[in-house]
C-alpha cells in the first residue's frame, strides 16, 4: 500500500480523497493555486505546494509543477480526482515515466477509451449495443453524406469529447454545415482535437451509467446503475441509484454488457460505462469514463462500497475481495448538485464570500463539499460547491428526505441552485421516475 499520495485536484473531491486516505493511514499532499491558498483541502492535507496563479491552465493543469511537487514530497502515487487531468493519458504516462503510480487505469486504456470513435468500434466488436452513427468524418463532404444516411435529427460529437463540449444537435439538413464547423472548432479549442463523428439523436431517453471495478488479476464486478437523466445542457443536476426505469431483468442485461465491455478493453481500476435507454427498453453504449464520477456517492450509499478507497487499493495492486454475486443494491440514494449559479439569470456563475453556512444532518444524509463559513469562492473554477446525498429504504422516503435536507441547507453570500433542486425533486415526473434527459428543455420551452 502507498504511504503518501498527492491529490492533483481541488474542491470537494480533493477533500473526499484526503478523508479516504486519512482512514487508510496514508499521508497526503495537496497542490493549490494562489486563489486557493485558504481552501479546505490545503488545510486538511499533511503537506501542500502552491503550483501557480488562479487560472486552471496556470495551476491545476500545470503538469510540470504537479509532478515536481510529487517528486519533492516523495509521494508514491497521484490521485487525479475527476475533471482536470483525470482522463489525460499523457499525464498518466508521465506519472509512469517518473515512477509515480497513477490512481486510475493505465495510460493506454485512457487513450483508447478517450477516443470516442475507437471506443464505439471496440464496443461493437465486443457485442455491446452502440448508438447508430458514423466513424470519424474527415471533411464536410463526407459528413454530409453520412448525415443523409443516418437521418435527422442527429448529433455531431467530438471524438475526444467530454463534459458536454463539442456536441451539436442538428434538426434539419439546412443547419448541418454550420453546426459541423462549430462543433469541430469547439472540439479543437477544448481538447486540441477537431475530429468529430455523427450519431443518431435518440429522444426521449434515459441516461443510465454502470459503475465497474477491475483488478489486475482479471476479476471484474459491476456495482449496478445510476440514473443521470436530470440534466441541463448535458450537465447532470440530479443522480439516483437504482434507476426507477430499470427492472431487475434489464439490470442484468446491462451488467452483462458492461462486463463484456471491460473485458474487451482489458480495463483496470474503476470506471463508468454510460448508456442511453429508450422507452422500449433498448440500451446503447454512449461512452466510458475512465475515472471517478462526480456522482459516485449514490453508488456507495446503495452498495456500501467505498469507491475512493478501492481506487487506491486497486492502483496499489490489491485483488478484489468480492465477486458479482456479492453485490447487493439496498434502498435508494439521491444526489443533488449544488452549484454557485444564478438560476434566475441564465445560470450565471456566482463567486464571493460565504457569510452563513448550515449543513443539514440526520441519518443517511451526506454533504460533500469544500466550502465553509467565511470561505471565498474564487471565480476561476467549476461552479459546483457541494453535493447533497441522502439514502433511504425506499425511493419515496429518499425523495422526502432530500426535500427536507434541501430545505435545511443554508448557504448565504452567493447565488446557488438549492431552490431549483427543491422544485425539481418535487415535480410529478421526478416523483414518478418518468423524467428523461430533455425534461428541463421542455420545462423551459427550450430556453435551457
Amino acid at each position: 500500500m502507498f504511504s503518501k499520495i498527492l491529490i492533483a485536484n481541488r474542491g470537494e473531491i480533493a477533500v473526499r480523497i484526503i478523508r479516504a486516505c486519512n482512514e487508510m493511514g496514508i499521508r497526503t499532499v495537496a497542490v493549490f493555486s494562489e486563489a486557493d491558498c485558504d481552501a479546505l483541502h490545503v488545510n486538511m492535507a499533511d503537506e501542500s505546494f502552491c503550483i501557480g496563479p488562479g487560472p486552471v491552465k496556470d495551476s491545476y493543469l500545470n503538469v510540470s509543477a504537479i509532478l515536481t511537487a510529487a517528486v519533492l514530497s516523495k509521494a508514491e502515487a497521484i490521485h487525479p480526482g475527476y475533471g482536470l487531468l483525470s482522463e489525460n493519458y499523457k499525464f498518466a504516462q508521465m506519472c509512469e515515466q517518473c515512477n509515480i503510480a497513477f490512481i486510475g487505469p493505465p495510460f493506454d486504456i485512457i487513450k483508447k477509451m478517450g477516443d470516442k470513435d475507437a471506443a464505439r468500434k471496440l464496443m461493437k466488436e465486443a457485442g455491446v449495443p452502440v448508438i447508430p452513427g458514423s466513424g470519424i468524418v474527415k471533411d464536410i463532404h463526407e459528413a454530409n453524406e453520412c448525415a443523409k444516411q443516418i437521418g435527422f435529427p442527429l448529433l455531431i460529437k467530438a471524438s475526444a469529447g467530454g463534459g458536454g463540449k463539442g456536441i451539436r444537435k442538428v434538426d434539419k439538413e439546412s443547419d448541418f454545415e454550420k453546426a459541423f464547423f462549430a462543433a469541430s472548432a469547439e472540439a479543437k479549442n477544448a481538447f486540441g482535437d477537431e475530429r468529430v463523428y455523427l450519431e443518431k439523436y435518440l429522444s426521449p431517453v434515459k441516461h443510465i451509467e454502470m459503475q465497474v471495478m477491475c483488478d489486475n488479476f482479471g476479476n471484474t464486478v459491476c456495482l449496478g446503475e445510476r440514473e443521470c437523466s436530470m440534466q441541463r445542457k448535458n450537465q447532470k443536476l440530479i443522480e439516483e441509484s437504482p434507476s426507477p426505469a430499470v427492472t431487475e431483468e434489464l439490470r442484468q442485461k446491462i451488467i452483462k454488457a458492461s462486463l463484456l465491455a471491460v473485458k474487451a478493453v482489458g480495463y483496470r481500476n474503476i470506471g463508468t460505462i454510460e448508456y442511453l435507454l429508450t422507452g422500449d427498453g433498448n440500451f446503447y453504449f454512449m461512452e466510458m469514463n475512465t475515472r471517478l464520477q462526480v456522482e459516485h456517492p449514490v453508488t456507495e450509499m446503495v452498495t456500501g462500497v467505498d469507491l475512493v478507497k478501492w481506487q487506491i487499493r486497486l492502483a496499489a495492486g490489491a485483488e478484489l475481495e468480492f465477486s458479482q454475486s456479492d453485490i447487493k443494491m439496498k434502498g435508494c440514494a439521491i444526489e443533488c448538485r449544488i452549484n454557485a449559479e444564478d438560476a434566475l439569470h441564465g445560470f450565471r456563475p456566482s463567486s464571493g464570500r460565504i457569510t452563513l453556512l448550515h449543513i443539514p444532518g440526520g441519518p443517511w444524509v451526506r454533504f460533500d463539499t469544500a466550502i465553509y463559513q467565511d470561505y471565498f469562492i474564487p471565480p476561476y473554477y467549476d461552479s459546483m460547491i457541494g453535493k447533497l446525498i441522502v439514502h433511504a429504504r425506499t425511493r419515496v422516503e429518499a425523495i422526502r428526505k432530500m426535500q427536507a435536507a434541501l430545505c435545511e441547507l443554508v448557504i448565504e453570500g452567493v447565488e446557488h441552485t438549492r431552490e431549483l433542486q427543491i422544485e425539481l425533486v418535487s415535480e410529478q415526473e421526478f416523483r414518478e421516475g418518468t423524467y428523461t434527459t430533455d425534461h428541463l428543455l421542455r420545462k423551459e420551452g427550450g430556453s435551457l
